[in-house]
């Protein structure tokens, strides 16, 4: 395994800890361990800064400024033509499984075949002047705050924000003309005036027929996506088209990376530094909170239990908060009107940890009017506090013709040191890929488990995975959440 480049000055020193966080974020993606992450990333890091040297040095001989891909990307195609030459020379096995079908793939060989068929987005990108390219890269995709670009790039902080809106603006330009310069069909040469002009309305309403045609043709609908500045799609395009297998997820991780570098979203587990007197009493106070909610919960459950309580008269309790399919239709913790329960109806009893405890009687198949006891379980008293065990947030980060990336996150009340999550689908979405956890599905349900690295969370924590998926006719969003088992509220 070959060192890492020493730095020649200053200025390039100050990059290397940037970028190689950079190779090593997407190497772990490309690769099944660890191990052979950290050893595809060196291999490719001293790839990537010797073409660059290299390219760099003939430029200033020919007196021409270098073609090529700001620093950042270019060290990211350097890994997958890296993880290509370990395919050839056997060692394809230390590759993520899903990587190795995409490398024997004609989507790989679009990445170094002729220039004119690779993706615009690369071509784009390349076409750009370097500070401009390093600027829209930087912005972009490695989601890096404006006022750290103005500084790593030498650039006024206000104005940096002007300068970016132009670049997004020369980038379309290029955008388009590698567009009209690519080898097409009469059909997609008919629509590229119509794309281009849609693309520039801010409308955002886009014919019937040009839809259906960006369905169907890959080629257009990358140019689609290069040239729509609205709607926060250029990141996706950009990280997807220049880095190609894994683009997507790179780009999630590198905005989780940017919010922790400003603090934002740092997991507790992570911190580090000097023990914090506030936060510490702070978790006191919350930990007292929730053994006095305990105990009143105990305590209601003890005058309920007392002799002499009128059970057949007394007001029906809220419900358990999920519908026949095992949907959430209501918060748990929610205060709901008092119904009248049917007579002889049983109520179900509430541990002390806030979660019902499940029936052992025959469940009746025979629905029920709302506010009546189906499982024959007594419901918990209207001043009880439940605390669900767990809150879920279910976002769809980005959405195309016939795909969609989403994220996941889970908060825990209780500390684990593994976890495993759980969800349905209402539409036949299917999982194709997914990062800071492994998936399985089958059928509607889908199962996330930990990563190596994430295993454990603290109490009052949260867990997240980011996901592509693939859709037809509809996508409606997930259901029926679970962690470890545990149904979950969402948030």
């Amino acid at each position: 395994m070959p060192d890492l480049p020493t730095p020649q000055d200053a200025a390039e020193a100050a990059l290397f800890s940037e970028c190689w966080d950079a190779v090593l974020s997407y190497a772990d993606l490309c690769t099944a361990g660890s191990t052979a992450a950290t050893e595809l990333a060196t291999e490719a890091f001293s790839l990537g800064m010797r073409e660059a040297r290299e390219a760099e040095a003939a430029a200033r001989g020919a007196g021409r400024r270098p073609a090529r891909l700001p620093r950042i990307p270019l060290l990211l195609t350097a890994v997958r033509t890296t993880a290509a030459e370990w395919e050839t020379r056997g060692l394809g096995h230390r590759l993520d499984p899903d990587l190795r079908l995409w490398l024997n793939s004609d989507k790989a060989a679009r990445y170094t075949g002729p220039p004119l068929q690779r993706p615009i987005a690369l071509r784009g990108l390349r076409d750009l002047q370097a500070a401009d390219a390093e600027l829209l890269w930087l912005a972009e995709v490695e989601a890096l705050p404006l006022s750290a670009v103005a500084r790593r790039l030498g650039l006024d902080p206000a104005t940096v924000g002007d300068e970016l809106a132009q670049v997004r603006g020369l980038f379309r330009d290029r955008s388009h003309r590698n567009h009209l310069d690519m080898p097409m069909d009469a059909q997609c040469r008919s629509y590229a005036r119509l794309l281009d002009a849609v693309t520039r309305s801010t409308s955002g309403e886009t014919p019937d027929d040009l839809s259906r045609h960006l369905a169907r043709c890959r080629q257009c609908a990358e140019a689609a996506a290069c040239l729509r500045l609205q709607g926060g799609g250029l990141p996706a395009a950009l990280a997807g088209g220049v880095i190609g297998w894994g683009g997507l997820a790179y780009l999630e991780r590198r905005r989780r990376a940017a919010e922790v570098r400003l603090g934002a979203g740092r997991p507790e587990a992570l911190e580090s530094g000097p023990p914090n007197p506030g936060a510490h009493k702070a978790k006191v106070v919350r930990n007292g909170l929730l053994v006095a909610a305990v105990l009143v919960s105990l305590l209601a459950l003890a005058v309920s239990m007392t002799p002499g309580d009128d059970t057949g008269n007394s007001a029906a309790k809220p419900g358990t908060g999920t519908s026949a399919d095992g949907q959430p239709v209501a918060n748990p913790s929610s205060s709901v009107p008092a119904t009248s329960r049917a007579p002889g109806s049983a109520g179900p009893s509430q541990t002390p940890s806030g979660n019902p405890s499940e029936s052992t009687g025959a469940k009746n198949p025979d629905p029920e009017p709302q506010g009546t006891s189906s499982a024959g379980a007594e419901e918990p008293e209207p001043g009880e506090s439940v605390t669900p065990f767990c809150q879920v947030e279910y976002t769809l980060v980005n959405q195309w013709p016939d795909g969609f990336q989403g994220a996941v996150t889970v908060t825990t009340t209780e500390a684990l040191s593994d976890w495993r999550v759980t969800w349905s689908f209402k539409d036949g979405q299917k999982v194709t890929q997914m990062w800071d956890g492994s998936y399985t599905q089958s059928g509607a349900k889908v199962t996330a488990s930990a990563a190596d690295y994430n295993k454990s969370v603290p109490a009052h924590g949260s867990l997240s995975v980011g996901f592509l998926a693939s859709w037809q006719g509809r996508n409606a969003p997930a259901y029926d959440f679970s962690l470890n088992g545990r149904e979950c509220v969402k948030s």
